[in-house]
Formats: C-alpha cells, structure tokens, sequence
C-alpha cells in the first residue's frame, strides 16, 4: 500500500493557532469530503454565446455517451440532462481512492426568441453544442435605464 497526501487549499500553520489549523484542515480536508449526491463534481460547464441569428449554447460533458444526453426545449427552457452509470459488476475491488463519479445532472437556461423547430444539436468529443435560430433576427431587448 502507498501512502497518499490530500491537496489542502491552507497547509500554512502561520497564522493562527497551531492546533485550531490542524482541526480546520482535517475536517476541511477535500480528500474527507461527500461526494456530490448528483455526481459530476460541482456540474458541467457552459458557454453561452449570442450572434445576430441563433444563439449557441456548448456544454462541456467529458466521458458521458451520447445516448445518455437529453437536450429539451419547453416554455422557453432549454434544459441538458446528462446521465453517467457506473457500469462495473465488481464490487470487490480494493479502491484506495474513487474521484470519478456517477450520476445525473440537470440544467436549464431560460432563452427566448427561439424557432423551435429549427434547433439542432450535435455531440463531438465530449463537448455538446445546441444551436437555437432566433425568431426575430436582431432582435434586441436592451433598454437603456436612466439613474436618477
């Protein structure tokens, strides 16, 4: 067996109390942390872009299978959905440490403006882009707002 060191964000016993530091990053520790009942850490990543005739949405969605995602347009939602399975029949294995994990994440943006039916999606290495055509080409909602 080897021994691992967990990352700590505070490993500096300068300031404060010697022992208040040991107790805070003991309990602190990420490597004593939950993991995230949903899976996928902290969620997938995604960029939002606009041009004059669609808007672009690409979502960051590393080692899921393209049949495990569910893109959904409904009242002006676009939701993601994203489904990770762990697919291993042994659960005798001596893990030291699982990071990787499984489970469904769900996301939704509000986006207006949209032909529905001229959506379209596409999956490549790993990263998901939606296009959304916009009804109204140009169209822009901005409203200057005077302070007074």
């Amino acid at each position: 067996m080897f021994d691992m060191v967990p990352f700590r964000r505070n490993n500096s016993l300068a300031r404060g109390d010697i022992f208040d530091n040991f107790v805070n990053s003991f309990f602190n520790d990420d490597f004593f942390a939950p993991v995230n009942v949903n899976g996928f850490g902290k969620g997938f990543r995604v960029d939002l872009k606009e041009d004059d005739d669609k808007y672009i949405v690409e979502a960051d969605l590393p080692g899921i299978n393209k049949d495990a995602i569910d893109v959904d347009y409904n009242n002006n939602y676009l939701t993601i959905s994203a489904k990770r399975e762990d697919s291993k029949e042994d659960k005798n294995e001596n893990f030291i440490r699982q990071e990787r994990s499984y489970g469904e994440l769900k996301r939704s943006f509000y986006v207006d403006n949209v032909d529905e039916n001229a959506i379209s999606a596409s999956f490549k290495d790993g990263v998901l882009t939606v296009n959304l055509p916009k009804t109204e080409k140009g169209r822009n909602n901005v409203k200057k707002i005077d302070i007074k």
